[in-house]
């Protein structure tokens, strides 16, 4: 049952988080707060131990901390910063929160450059029937990063110890 849960839970949570951002622009909270509750729910049934729990909130601190310094200079968005705190404990304080956020940050990059070409193109992108949100043009708006955040979670999660736990219980 609780495998279950590991395996549906984060990926839909990530995947509505991406959707979110891509059309609108905005991170619902309750995603976060889904993602977040649901872990402190499902890691104690899953056979984590309660040094590994503590590791895993202190990830997710350290994540928030770093990303609210980033939302503080108007670098991140709020949503973007929340929704990575929360993916943060499902990874825990390991090299698989270090993969996730590298991977982050490169699809970061290819999703940046991807919007610059959208708006360095609007010109023939408004003419051809294309349905791309709007926010896309405008060049005041930021990049829709829980696109990359969803990306990055889907290539790692399967690779993560509570994953790979849960796959192990199923036998």
């Amino acid at each position: 049952m609780f495998e279950a849960a590991i395996f549906v839970i984060f990926p839909l949570c990530v995947a509505m988080a991406a959707f979110c951002d891509f059309i609108s622009m905005k991170i619902p909270n309750r995603i976060s707060v889904i993602l977040a509750a649901s872990f402190f729910v499902i890691a104690p049934f899953s056979g984590m131990d309660l040094v590994t729990f503590a590791w895993s909130v202190a990830a997710a601190l350290s994540v928030f901390a770093g990303c609210f310094a980033l939302f503080a200079f108007n670098v991140m968005g709020g949503g973007d910063a929340k929704i990575l705190s929360a993916a943060a404990l499902w990874y825990g304080f390991n090299i698989d929160l270090v993969t996730f956020l590298g991977f982050t940050g490169v699809f970061g990059g290819i999703l940046a450059l991807v919007v610059l070409t959208i708006r360095a193109n609007q010109n023939l992108l408004l003419v051809a029937p294309l349905p791309i949100p709007m926010h896309f043009f405008k060049d005041r708006e930021g990049i829709p990063y829980g696109v990359a955040i969803g990306v990055a979670a889907f290539a790692t999660y399967p690779e993560t110890e509570l994953f790979l736990h849960a796959v192990g219980r199923l036998n």
